[in-house]
């Protein structure tokens, strides 16, 4: 096994296939190998496709030495979230009642992703339908967070932070309804871009709140994100919140200047009662920031107030739309934790709905007027640390707290205004990763990718990796 093979990120490796210091199929059978080894730990995948796989690599090998280079992910083996549909393979949602569920198409980033050249080695674990924050899936085990094995991942694309961070994908997508995509690679040590609401097509995604949800990346870097987000972005006439906006070239806007970025600090809302040791890391990016001729500009944002109900109310009750037979006819195949916040959203009433409606409308339309004063705005990802498996409180400066209320409080605010929001890692706290959040305008995924290439060129993890390495 090449573990330095391993730990290439995919612009590098995407180097070495293109000039073809190694092939596709070396690449892709030294991953399985790998992957074989590593789920043992982290148990990432629920399932793999080594032989899909293997004939996939074949024919990107073919392909690249007849000179039919396709770009940066021509021939780069990956796995996905499961609940994203592969045409004619079983996708779970993690779940009981969809263990046997088989699409007949493809998702639409799935589609886009194979005529990238990429190479699928199968599924990523998750929590239950995507509504969750711990990963601890009662289906189909919980997943372990490589840096300690103790710790939960965050979720609920727990899978796919943990694959990306133990180096058993390359790369990978997430979705996010309150969090989903930035909690686990917080928590993982890696990059996670939630783009704005219809820059991504969700069509062939399981949905979890047809309203909040989010597909985006989740890489190593931010270069491999903002990759993966050219090959992703686009309209999609199937997916009827997709929006027809142009598609930038994101790698091209990473150049790390922040020299007069204007940053808005709502000290109020993300900077009240958080862990000490990770409001540290996040103010010392924030002082190198401005070392490097960026300014800090405190911000209000009123409606924030009511934003983790607003963001409860809308995200409950559509999840509940979506599931209600079933809550019905066998509500006993659920997980206990996913049936009690299903049936928890059947008890919102219209009017409770309607009015986290209208907190979403002013909650956006006050974020859209500070980008009038700033260009971006940062946060801490996560104000805790994440707990042990099996645990569902945090501590907080000596305060114990629900896990899921504190692990969405500072990401549910850019579903409901729509707005992009990345995690990069910022520095470590207590030998575990720390997550900076950074929130921009509309459809500016290029802006808020460049600040999080800034903060990575800080090296904030120099000298830390995960315990489970290859």
């Amino acid at each position: 096994m090449n573990k330095d093979l391993l730990e290439l990120s995919v612009i590098d490796l995407a180097d070495k296939l293109r000039s073809k210091a190694v092939s596709p199929v070396e690449v892709t059978d030294n991953l399985l190998a790998y992957i074989e080894q590593s789920n043992k730990q982290t148990n990432a995948y629920i399932s793999v496709t080594a032989e899909q796989a293997r004939k996939s690599a074949k024919q990107a090998e073919q392909d690249i030495m007849a000179g039919k280079y396709k770009g940066v992910f021509h021939g780069v083996p990956l796995a996905l979230k499961d609940n994203i549909y592969f045409a004619n393979e079983v996708t779970t949602m993690a779940s009981k009642i969809h263990k046997d569920f088989v699409s007949k198409d493809d998702a639409t980033v799935a589609t886009k992703l194979r005529n990238a050249g990429v190479i699928f080695t199968g599924k990523l674990n998750m929590h239950e339908y995507a509504w969750g924050i711990d990963n601890n899936n009662p289906h189909f085990g919980a997943v372990h967070n490589p840096w300690n094995a103790d710790r939960v991942p965050g979720g609920s694309s727990g899978g796919s932070g943990a694959a990306v961070a133990s180096h058993s994908s390359y790369n990978t997508l997430g979705t996010d309804t309150a969090g989903s995509i930035r909690i686990p690679s917080a928590a993982c040590g890696i990059v996670g871009l939630k783009p704005t609401h219809g820059r991504v097509s969700k069509f062939g995604v399981y949905p979890l709140a047809w309203t909040l949800d989010h597909v985006g990346p989740m890489s190593k870097t931010v270069a491999d994100a903002a990759a993966m987000l050219e090959v992703i972005a686009g309209f999609d006439g199937r997916d009827p919140t997709c929006a027809k906006v142009p598609v930038g070239s994101y790698l091209n806007a990473l150049n790390g200047n922040v020299k007069g970025l204007r940053i808005g600090i709502i000290e109020d809302y993300f900077f009240k009662n958080v862990d000490a040791g990770i409001e540290k890391v996040i103010r010392d990016r924030l002082a190198d920031l401005e070392k490097q001729g960026a300014k800090v500009i405190p911000l209000n944002v009123p409606a924030l107030r009511h934003s983790e109900w607003a963001e409860l109310a809308v995200s409950l009750t559509e999840a509940s739309t979506i599931h209600h037979q079933d809550l019905i006819k066998r509500p006993e195949d659920f997980g206990a934790d996913i049936r009690f916040l299903f049936e928890l959203g059947e008890l919102f009433s219209g009017i409770d709905y309607l009015q986290a409606q209208q907190v979403r409308r002013a909650l956006k339309q006050q974020f859209t007027a500070t980008f009038n004063d700033v260009d971006v705005i940062i946060a801490p990802t996560l104000p805790c640390q994440v707990p042990n498996i099996g645990t569902d409180t945090v501590n907080i400066n000596g305060k114990t707290l629900d896990f899921i209320d504190e692990g969405i409080r500072f990401t549910g605010p850019s579903n409901l205004t729509g707005l992009p929001a990345i995690t990069v890692p910022a520095g470590i706290s207590e030998g575990m990763p720390v997550g900076l959040q950074i929130i921009g305008p509309a459809f500016e995924e290029a802006r808020i990718l460049n600040v999080a290439y800034a903060v990575e060129n800080m090296k904030p993890l120099a000298g830390h990796q995960p315990v489970l390495k290859p």
